[in-house]
This record gives structure tokens, sequence and C-alpha cells, in this order.
């Protein structure tokens, strides 16, 4: 570290978002042990320069003093001597992302997010991976010491890609998806009758974290001295068929975002691990007419398909949001957003130890998985450290599902670092949604969806690959 508690750098990459970044400055009004300036980089200028202004007034009425906010529109200024990095972006637009999730509808194929697998995770992938290319070459050269938080998804793909052009990079993938998980285990043990909803918070359970990103597994949970996997069976038993929801908003019918936590429940029951992702997540990693046949079997299994023109509608309000902040009629009221980064940053300091999942590089924390692929477990965060706590792998039956993803996912980051198209073909033909057509049909789609995402917008594609990009690790 280069700075002192009080006075550290952090560069935000994608500091223009009207999402995580306003999570972040929401977190940083709480936070008082550690201090300095965040570098908001984004090529909306625009809005990193609202995220400036938003910033710094939130800190001034909650938090004055700690923590100072300047848009930077200079990468290589932002990232100089950063003591820590964080990346949220958007891989170009939803207008492309809509080519990611929709064009394969024309084929039967039907995706409830359609960012991290699939034809669409996949086709996000061959754009996202020489952003990071680049990302990681600029770390490389102007802040190599810095701790480096992803956020963004495809997030195997994008940490792996990190790694494979910056081996010694310090990065490491966040993901709050297992935390419904554990929120999910919190409510069976009060629906038990064994606490009170205010006895008991998600940080109290015991959860081992087995996978890869977006297909995370607990194999192992408690509380106190109770093994959870009796008590989450047989609420698996009991709402095997009906689902599970709470009133209000947290009906599935009711968001996107929600479900009735059928396809967990469902997995549960045919591999006894608890599944630690939203149903959204979980049903594009497996066959397709288990869950995504279609939009009809989707709703029966009680979870949504998200239709791109809602976080076009979604994106359009923010903006609005944002120019309201900008102007004072609304103000941004800070609330702890439960998400872990701080907390990380604060262990990496010396500020106590924290365990929790994250994804990295396999380095033996998932025995029987492919090495230096991106898996996701628990590790424990220590002064400038991060080490992956082992586990003892997956079930064979389940390892079998699981690992043809990882391959597809190094797959991918290899096709798109050598800009080689007909190789990501063949990755993309390997995908369980793509199986059920035919070979021509398929070939078709990739090309329809490349040529809208890809074609005259991303030369590179079409430039022979450097020997570099070619070498293995």
């Amino acid at each position: 570290m280069k700075h002192t508690l009080s006075q550290l750098k952090l560069c935000y990459i994608g500091g223009g978002s009207r999402n995580w970044a306003w999570v972040f400055i929401k977190d940083l009004a709480f936070e008082t042990e550690i201090g300095g300036t965040i570098y908001l980089y984004d090529i909306d200028r625009a809005g990193a320069e609202a995220n400036e202004a938003l910033g710094n007034r939130v800190m001034a009425e909650h938090n004055p003093g700690q923590w100072t906010f300047k848009a930077e529109p200079s990468l290589e200024r932002a990232l100089q001597d950063a003591d820590f990095v964080f990346i949220s972006i958007l891989p170009k637009d939803f207008t492309h992302m809509a080519v990611d999730v929709h064009a394969p509808e024309k084929y039967g194929i039907y995706q409830s997010v359609g960012d991290t697998v699939g034809a669409g995770g996949l086709n996000r992938a061959l754009r996202t991976v020489p952003m990071y290319e680049e990302i990681a070459a600029a770390i490389k050269r102007w802040s190599p010491d810095a701790w480096v938080l992803n956020y963004t998804n495809p997030m195997s793909v994008c940490t792996r890609t990190l790694y494979r052009v910056f081996p010694e990079i310090k990065a490491f993938g966040c993901c709050h998806e297992v935390f419904g998980a554990q929120k999910l285990l919190r409510k069976i043990i009060v629906r038990a009758g064994l606490a009170q909803e205010n006895e008991i918070k998600r940080e109290d359970l015991s959860t081992r974290v087995v996978g890869i990103n977006h297909f995370t597994w607990i194999d192992r949970a408690s509380w106190g001295n109770r093994d959870l996997f009796p008590l989450y069976a047989s609420f698996a038993e009991e709402f095997a068929e009906t689902g599970f929801a709470e009133g209000g908003d947290e009906n599935w019918f009711n968001t996107y975002f929600t479900c009735g936590e059928r396809v967990k429940i469902d997995l549960f029951r045919r591999y006894g691990l608890i599944a630690a992702a939203g149903d959204r997540h979980l049903a594009e990693f497996c066959p397709p007419s288990w869950y995504l046949k279609t939009p009809e079997t989707a709703k029966a299994w009680q979870f949504s398909l998200t239709p791109v023109s809602w976080r076009i509608a979604q994106r359009e309000e923010l903006k609005q949001k944002s120019a309201a902040y900008r102007q004072g009629a609304e103000k941004l009221v800070p609330e702890n957003s439960g998400e872990e980064g701080i907390r990380q940053i604060k262990a990496l300091l010396g500020l106590g130890n924290l365990v929790t999942n994250v994804n990295l590089p396999n380095r033996g924390q998932m025995p029987g998985f492919p090495p230096s692929a991106v898996v996701e477990t628990n590790a424990l965060f220590t002064l400038d450290r991060v080490e992956p706590i082992i586990t003892e792998g997956m079930p064979p039956v389940l390892r079998s599902l699981v690992v043809q993803h990882i391959e597809n996912q190094e797959g991918i980051v290899e096709a798109a670092l050598n800009r080689n198209l007909e190789e990501a073909f063949k990755v993309f033909l390997n995908d369980p949604q793509i199986r059920q057509l035919s070979w021509e049909d398929a070939r078709s789609l990739f090309a329809e969806m490349t040529s809208l995402t890809l074609g005259g917008e991303t030369p590179a594609y079409q430039q022979p690959p450097s020997p570099r990009r070619s070498s293995g690790l």
C-alpha cells in the first residue's frame, strides 16, 4: 500500500455507473476508519462527473472530510499508484445486450438473464474480453500492486482475462448471489421457530461455498452448533410443488428479480447440495428442457425472463434520478447495502479478518477442477492477502454439470484473446442451450449475434492474433 489509511487512492473504472457506484457512495457514507480519494473513470464522462458531484454532496452531509470523489478523464491518472481498483462496466450498450438475450429466441432459446452462460453470455464475453485485456494491461502498467475488485459479468470470464493478461495481478470477483441463499436460510430458521427475525443476521450463518459464479453451491451450512441441511430438506419437501414466497413485493410474479425458489429446491432434491444463486441464473446452467424450454416453463417454475426493454426503461429512469440528485430536487439517502466491498478492503488493510465467497483462479481450493480456471469458494481476507479456503470439491455427477461451463469459459477467453471467431463458434456449439440446434441454425445464430455486436465495431477481430495473445500461461 502506497498511502496511509486516511489517504487511500481508489480508482473506479465504470465510475459513471448508476448502480454499483451509487451503492458504493451510500456505503462509504458510514465509513470512518479509512478515507481518501475515489477517482471515477468512465467513457461516459458526464456520468462520472454527475457521480463526483453526488458523492461529494453525500459526504459533505453525512461523512465530512473522510472521502473525496473526483471524475478523471484519463485512465492513466485514475490508476496511477492506486491502492484499490473497482471495475463495474457495461460491455457496450443495452442494444447489444438485447441481441444477447433476444436474438436466440427466434431459434427457441430462452434466457432469463443472458449475461453469464448460454448464447447471450458467450456473445457478451466476446466483446468484454478485449475490454478487460486493455484494463489488465493498464493496471499492470500504472498500478501493478493494487488490489482489484471486479463486479462485471460474465464474472468468471472477466476475472480469468485479468489473470491471463497480467498473471501477477491481485484481483478477485465479487458477487452477492450467495447472500440471497444465506438470507433464505435465515428465513427458514425463523419459520421453524428457532429464532426471532431480529435475533439472527445473515452473517451469523456459516456456509461453505463451492462451484462457479452464478452456479454456486453450499455443501455445509450451520448456525451455531445446528446443521441446517435437515432443516433445508424439510423446507424443500414442503415447497417443492407450490414454491415459497412471502407476502407483498417479494412474490416472484411482482418483479423480475425474485422467484418462488422452485429451481433451487429442485436442484437440492436432485443433487443434495444447496444451490446458492438466484433461480434466474441457476436455470441457465442446466439443460434447457429442465427450466427454460419455453417462457411458460419458466413461469411454471416461478421465475421470470428479464426483457432488455425493462433494463433500457430503468436506465432512463436512473438518468432522470441522477439529474434530480444533481439539481438538488432529490437526495441520495445513505444506507448499508450489505455488500462486502468495503469490508474486503478493510480486511486487506489489516483492519480485521473476513471470510466470504469470492471468485479466484483455482489454486487447489476446488479439487478435480481445472487449475487456474476461475471458481467461487470462500476465502480468508487478511492483511494484503486473499487465501482461498480448500474444499472437498463436488460430487462427480454435479461436477460434470459444472465442468462443461468451466471448459466453455476457458475456451471463450482463449478465442477472444486470439480474436478467433471460428474457435469461439466451436465453444458456442458446446453450450447446453445451443446443443438443441442443428449445426446450420447454430451457425446462423452465431453469425447474426456476432455481426450485430462485433461486426465493424471491433476491428481487432479482423486482425491476426499477436504472438502474446496466442501464448498460454
